[in-house]
């Protein structure tokens, strides 16, 4: 594929500036977060792991005489923390966030799996165990929203119930 590098740069790109993207939607939420400890906790792990996302991301770009785009960093970064500010307003802002956080996760997924295919097409090996790396994490903090949304909701539901702060 004559385009392959040029199409997985700006995947690459486009990846680093969608992590940047996830801390700035994560961070402002577990800064928040009062009453679900458990959700405080992944997120603080799956924050690390997103900054190790974005060194992978870097040193597969710095192989490829590449670096990431300061302007699309900047604007997603921007949009991240718009998003996370919106749901502040809600009464269910840890729901709302579970939602956006899962539907986040899989984007992020599906964005890992292009990319990998994009390498194996192009020819860049040497990103696959990268690109694996931050798809497995993706993929186990997709795992751990979708197996815990119905005990977070309940335990919201049971907080609003008692009359006590649920939101957050």
């Amino acid at each position: 594929m004559a385009d392959a590098r040029s199409i997985f740069v700006t995947g690459l790109k486009n990846a680093h500036a969608m992590e940047n993207q996830a801390l700035s939607i994560m961070k402002p939420q577990v800064s928040r977060i009062e009453n679900y400890p458990e959700v405080a906790d992944m997120l603080e792990r799956h924050i690390r792991e997103t900054e190790g996302q974005i060194e992978r991301l870097e040193t597969i770009l710095s192989g490829l005489s590449e670096s990431p785009s300061t302007m699309k960093d900047m604007a997603l970064s921007l949009g991240g923390s718009m998003a996370a500010l919106g749901h502040t307003i809600a009464p269910d802002e840890i729901v709302k966030n579970s939602f956006a956080n899962f539907a986040f996760e899989n984007y992020e997924i599906a964005a890992y799996k292009s990319l990998m295919t994009v390498a194996e097409l192009g020819g860049f090996p040497e990103a696959m165990s990268g690109l694996k790396a931050n798809l497995e994490e993706e993929e186990a903090m997709a795992r751990w929203i979708d197996n815990n949304l119905r005990s977070l909701t309940m335990k919201f539901a049971s907080l609003k119930e008692a009359g006590a702060s649920a939101k957050v």
